[in-house]
């Protein structure tokens, strides 16, 4: 068992765990409450998002799965060149987050408080060294 592998395994499942439950319940605070939206644009924008929101979820939960497989099994062939996609795609995400940050509307410490982009290089890093 690699100790960096584990440790970005361990990671992606409390990433999973706290994005899915606690950030579904901050995202409903943004959830539209007024009744005069007659097109239904407001509560369909939400929805998108919502529907966004748990698509990285899902991601989560699927790079979890992924790694423990690795971790704890011998299911696959080829491990090593599974954890180089999953490094460079851990390393997209940051890269993504951190670029959207850069081309919104700033605000004091932005890079601090949206921060996810600090575990998503943390995971990639673990998982690109552990792979090496």
């Amino acid at each position: 068992m690699n100790i960096a592998i584990l440790i970005a395994n361990i990671l992606t499942l409390l990433a999973f765990v706290i994005h899915t439950f606690v950030g579904d319940k901050e995202l409903k605070i943004n959830a539209p409450q007024d009744q005069i939206d007659d097109n239904f644009q407001k509560i369909e924008k939400w929805t998108m998002a919502r529907c966004g929101w748990h698509w990285v979820s899902f991601d989560l939960l699927f790079a979890t799965i992924g790694l423990g497989l690795i971790n704890f099994t011998n299911h696959f062939e080829n491990e090593k060149t599974l954890l180089q996609i999953l490094t460079i795609y851990f390393l997209g995400y940051a890269v993504v987050w951190a670029l959207t940050i850069a081309i919104s509307k700033q605000f004091p410490k932005n890079y601090l408080k949206l921060g996810q982009w600090i575990l998503l290089l943390l995971i990639s890093g673990l998982i690109y060294f552990g792979t090496n």
